[in-house]
């Protein structure tokens, strides 16, 4: 049985080697998970296997325009994929949306199979971006608007 629920102080440490392990040179560094603890807790979302595992997370921010929400990250251990973790940390952000939020944005890699998940859900390519990250790292701009 999978959960998703709001992270846990002592899962920062996980959230941030599951970070490394996904996104390499391209992570946040580890005080950035309790930054973002302490400042978007409940935009803070862990998915966790049946032996209570951490297996995924996704940090969400408001922007300065209160419409707007963007999904810092999502990222699901290799060993979870294709298991709904992804789908169910996305829909659970989206069920939980602040009532000002109207749209929320994300970048994603033009090559990674989560674009795939995310046009599903309902977000659209809303720009590309080259060099996002730098040099090569190229990204897709989504956007999800409240139906």
């Amino acid at each position: 049985m999978q959960s998703i629920r709001p992270v846990l102080k002592s899962e920062l440490f996980a959230v941030y080697q599951l970070e490394q392990a996904i996104f390499g040179e391209h992570s946040y560094p580890d005080f950035f998970f309790r930054q973002g603890f302490d400042c978007w807790p409940e935009q803070f979302l862990v998915a966790v296997d049946a032996d209570n595992q951490l297996q995924g997370y996704l940090l969400s921010a408001q922007s300065s325009d209160p419409n707007c929400m963007w999904i810092l990250s999502v990222a699901v251990s290799e060993n979870a994929r294709g298991k709904g973790f992804g789908k169910r940390l996305m829909q659970q952000c989206l069920a939980e949306l602040p009532v000002s939020v109207e749209r929320v944005c994300l970048t994603v890699d033009p090559s990674n199979p989560a674009h795939g998940l995310y046009q599903h859900l309902g977000f659209v390519d809303s720009a590309f971006e080259a060099d996002y990250f730098g040099a090569g790292a190229d990204r897709v701009v989504m956007t999800y608007r409240r139906p």
